[in-house]
């Protein structure tokens, strides 16, 4: 359990590749300290520090990047824990860096386009915002309990402060409040569940602990252990019923910062659930996993669909009906991650790539409607296509992605999760228990249905964007910057609906670390 002198040892020679493993992380470390000390030089003081935040984090994707090439061409072999355990180096760790950091580059590409926040406190949310997306890099990464707590307390309670971050909105201080209060709630029954398992177990290592329960077997202390952990997910994610939070909270945040929890602590949240669930069953006897947490999780995805779906329908706040949008997203990847397979953890991967350059699109849409009119609601939007034409067809773009219409790439996503669960179903039915094949094609129609019910919030948004007259027939004027930001992020869905193969690839090798 302590370290003993050779361990310490040993971890003193490993230092130098260990640190060249955490080399994107030092990055965004260094950036956060800069930032904060250019605050204490009197030439800098008022100096609008995002350009500093948009560096590091384009240093900490390039060498995140680097890495995956140079393990690629085989100059590097990276694979295996690092730092004594506490975190594993893999090519799936490495996959979801890069979507963790690319979601926050284009995060603070958006500050930068829409000015929030001002030149004042630039240091103070640019630095929040790195320390976030640090912690979420942590949570793919985590390799131990401990390192599991660690990253998701990292992760979160930056996330609280951007929340309430604009000064002066009542709604935004409520919405940090409430985050808050739930977060707590949730990490203090994840706490519980960590202590539980590392009791039974004697260790916090998560291959350790793997190999414990496939001599032990899923007991119910072991699947309460469990369940609570995954609570603490679910709050990340914003899985029903534990969502409460994610609606206030995005409506009250700037839709800048309600963008970025979005699809940043997600990806982080499906990563560390993928991790843990794929690592643990891969040490059990076949199907094992899948009629226990694999059940549980499904059915709460199947619940968290629907309802997020259904909730969005009476919405008329675009970042309300977007947080209800993010809801239903959730429920989507965890049906993907219910199979357990390697399929299954591919097509979720593809989904929550696709998913980060869509619904971060949508909430750059809604920023940028917030400053041309000062309102965030479907009404701001009629007429959008005479006023802006960019504007209002990467917003149809965005959309209908998000609904899953080829050829984008929220189709492509969509596709490989239902594609999954119809082969876990074909497997379970064929070779396994065959109850739990009727599960996973019970679970693939209620996906399927929920796609047709989504349509009617986003082409609600879309019909008064392109159809509807405006009330304001002012013309919005997009800076070229902006138009092409907005460009790109539709192009790069285009050509993710197009062209599989790439992602598909990556994916792939990414879930492979996990053996069966």
């Amino acid at each position: 359990m302590f370290p003993t002198a050779p361990k310490v040892d040993a971890l003193q020679a490993a230092v130098g590749g260990d640190a060249l493993r955490f080399l994107p992380e030092l990055a965004l470390c260094v950036g956060i300290v800069a930032m904060l000390l250019c605050r204490l030089l009197p030439l800098l003081d008022r100096v609008h520090l995002g350009g500093i935040a948009l560096l590091t984090v384009a240093t900490a994707l390039y060498c995140a990047v680097l890495q995956i090439v140079k393990v690629e061409t085989g100059e590097w072999t990276w694979a295996g824990p690092y730092f004594g355990g506490m975190l594993s180096s893999d090519p799936f760790a490495g996959l979801m860096r890069c979507l963790v950091l690319g979601a926050a580059l284009l995060t603070v590409l958006l500050t930068q386009l829409t000015r929030i926040p001002d030149a004042a406190d630039s240091a103070d949310f640019h630095a929040l915002l790195l320390g976030g997306t640090l912690g979420m890099m942590l949570m793919a990464s985590a390799n131990h309990l401990l390192m599991v707590f660690v990253a998701v307390e990292m992760a979160s309670l930056p996330g609280y402060a951007l929340a309430g971050f604009l000064k002066g909105k009542r709604t935004g201080s409520e919405a940090a409040l409430k985050y808050v209060v739930y977060g707590a709630g949730a990490s203090g029954v994840m706490l519980y569940g960590i202590t539980l398992i590392a009791g039974i177990f004697g260790t916090g290592s998560l291959p350790d602990i793997a190999a414990g329960v496939g001599h032990r077997g899923l007991d119910l202390p072991v699947l309460a252990g469990f369940s609570f952990v995954l609570i603490g997910l679910g709050f990340k994610l914003a899985a029903v019923p534990f969502h409460f939070w994610c609606p206030d909270v995005f409506e009250g945040a700037a839709a800048e910062v309600a963008g970025f929890l979005s699809v940043a602590s997600k990806a982080a949240a499906v990563a560390l659930t993928l991790r843990l669930l794929l690592v643990l069953n891969a040490a059990s006897p076949p199907w094992a996993f899948a009629e226990t947490l694999g059940l549980i999780v499904g059915v709460i995805g199947a619940v968290t669909v629907t309802f997020g779906n259904l909730a969005a329908f009476p919405q008329t706040n675009l970042k309300r009906l977007l947080a209800y949008s993010t809801v239903a997203h959730a429920g989507y990847m965890l049906l993907g991650v219910s199979t357990l397979t390697h399929a299954g953890a591919s097509g979720v991967l593809f989904y929550l790539a696709a998913y980060i350059v869509m619904n971060l699109g949508a909430f750059a849409c809604v920023a940028l409607v917030r400053n041309a009119t000062g309102a965030e609601t479907i009404d701001a939007c009629r007429g959008l296509a005479q006023r802006s034409p960019v504007l209002a067809v990467t917003l149809a773009v965005f959309l209908l992605s998000l609904l899953g219409l080829p050829p984008l790439a929220g189709f492509a996503g969509k596709f490989q999760v239902f594609e999954a669960l119809y082969e876990a179903g074909r497997a379970a039915t064929a070779s396994g228990p065959p109850r739990l094949g009727t599960v996973f094609y019970a679970l693939l129609a209620i996906g399927a249905v929920n796609t047709a019910m989504s349509a009617y919030y986003y082409l609600k948004i879309a019909r008064a964007a392109l159809l509807d007259e405006p009330t304001d027939p002012t013309p919005i004027r997009t800076a070229p910057m902006t138009s092409a930001y907005l460009a790109l992020l539709a192009a790069a869905l285009l050509a993710l609906g197009v062209i599989w193969n790439p992602l598909t690839d990556l994916t792939g090798r990414a879930v492979a670390t996990f053996g069966k």
